[in-house]
């Protein structure tokens, strides 16, 4: 397979978080901005990316009891989706803080803000939110 070939796969990266360490969303950023670093992401998007993952990921660690799996694909066409798994069948709640909230209530609003595109996608058992932004 030439260099050119090998470029053009997609690179797909995934972790399993336990649902009570919260610790994990630190080795979660890690591994995507590896995966970003070696993909040729430039770092504004990388930044981005790595800060709606932590949303995610804590949204799902601090919102359902089971733990998260978290995937992240890379390709050149069509550039960074990250997806979180939860085992929660209950929709995401998008709240618009306000100035005086506590910083809780802020993960969604940033992806509907940063994000090229996102969503959620419901599964027999919980449900997967995700996110895209170009490379």
């Amino acid at each position: 397979m030439s260099g050119r070939q090998a470029a053009a796969r997609p690179t797909r990266w995934r972790k399993h978080v336990r649902g009570d360490d919260l610790t994990a969303v630190r080795e979660v950023r890690h591994g995507l901005r590896e995966v970003l670093r070696h993909s040729g992401c430039g770092p504004d998007s990388a930044d981005v990316a790595e800060l709606l993952l932590s949303e995610l990921v804590t949204n799902a660690l601090i919102h359902t009891d089971h733990g998260a799996v978290v995937t992240a694909t890379v390709a050149a066409r069509t550039g960074l989706r990250v997806e979180v798994r939860d085992f929660d069948g209950a929709p995401p709640l998008p709240h618009v803080p306000v100035h005086d909230d506590s910083t809780h209530g802020r993960g969604l609003f940033l992806v509907q803000a940063l994000a090229d595109a996102w969503g959620v996608q419901g599964h027999g058992a919980g449900k997967t939110v995700w996110f895209e932004v170009s490379a």
